[in-house]
């Protein structure tokens, strides 16, 4: 077994030979999720990828100096975040690591990018639609008049991360869909001289209809993160109302809090 603050070692082979665990057996913070941090720290950084194999529970419990029951505690709760999936006869695989996103005025599509996610957009629909009172009151237009109505299914890695619903008004620029598919709705407005300065944002959570758990590959009910977002230009114009949804396994919301003296 290793000691207290022993870097614990993975056998040649390995995917785990890229990771170095320090496991303080004298610290109040149990074992099992002293280890499962590390392992999510590792998946997020890159040092274990989608597809890398660590290995059954017996294995690991070996290689890492483990009581069977403090891995398996570990690995179920990544397992319950999503990123690892246990696969009969092969042993635990990384799947992916989750997105964790700043809550500030940005595209989700230029954070994935920045986050090395590797983002691909499916545009749904990009079409004229009649404002709802809920979309009228958001771009400040009187009810009943058109706006463009954006529906795209982001992707990280293959899998679907967020289903994005966003409101413009038609005079504010073309929106082609080819170049949607490649890029960020901030990214194109940017791109046509407007400056977005701010936003009225809330964050919320609720489970998936059927619908959405069949765009998103969840199950019906699962957990749901859900944004809605009125963003203004320099000037104070709205200039987009956006209702989105995220895969709460796959996604969350990062910010900083400070204390006001």
């Amino acid at each position: 077994m290793a000691k207290t603050g022993e870097r614990a070692r993975a056998v040649p082979g390995s995917a785990l030979d890229a990771v170095h665990f320090a496991l303080d057996r004298s610290s109040p913070v149990p074992l099992y999720y002293q280890l499962a941090q590390q392992l999510e720290a590792a998946i997020e950084h890159g040092a274990l990828a989608p597809g890398n194999l660590l290995g059954n529970e017996i294995d690991l419990s070996t290689r890492l100096g483990l009581s069977r029951p403090t891995v398996r505690q570990a690995i179920q709760s990544l397992v319950d975040k999503g990123l690892l999936v246990r696969r009969r006869g092969v042993g635990t695989q990384v799947v992916h690591s989750q997105v964790k996103r700043p809550l500030e005025l940005s595209s989700l599509y230029d954070d994935l990018e920045a986050a090395g996610q590797g983002p691909t957009t499916d545009v749904l629909r990009n079409e004229r639609v009649p404002a709802t009172a809920d979309v009228a009151a958001a771009l400040g237009i009187a009810e009943g008049s058109e706006v463009t109505l954006l529906e795209r299914l982001r992707a990280t890695h293959g899998q679907p991360v967020a289903f994005l619903c966003n409101y413009l008004p038609p005079a504010l620029l073309d929106l082609d869909t080819d170049r949607l598919g490649t890029t960020g709705l901030y990214r194109l407005l940017r791109s046509a001289g407007i400056t977005l300065h701010s936003a009225r944002q809330t964050v919320g959570a609720r489970s998936a209809t059927a619908e959405e758990a069949a765009l998103l590959t969840e199950k019906e009910g699962a957990a749901l993160l859900t944004m809605q977002r009125t963003a203004y230009d320099d000037t104070g114009r709205p200039v987009e109302y956006g209702t989105h949804i995220y895969r709460a396994s796959r996604y969350a919301f990062d910010f900083q809090l400070l204390v006001r003296s």
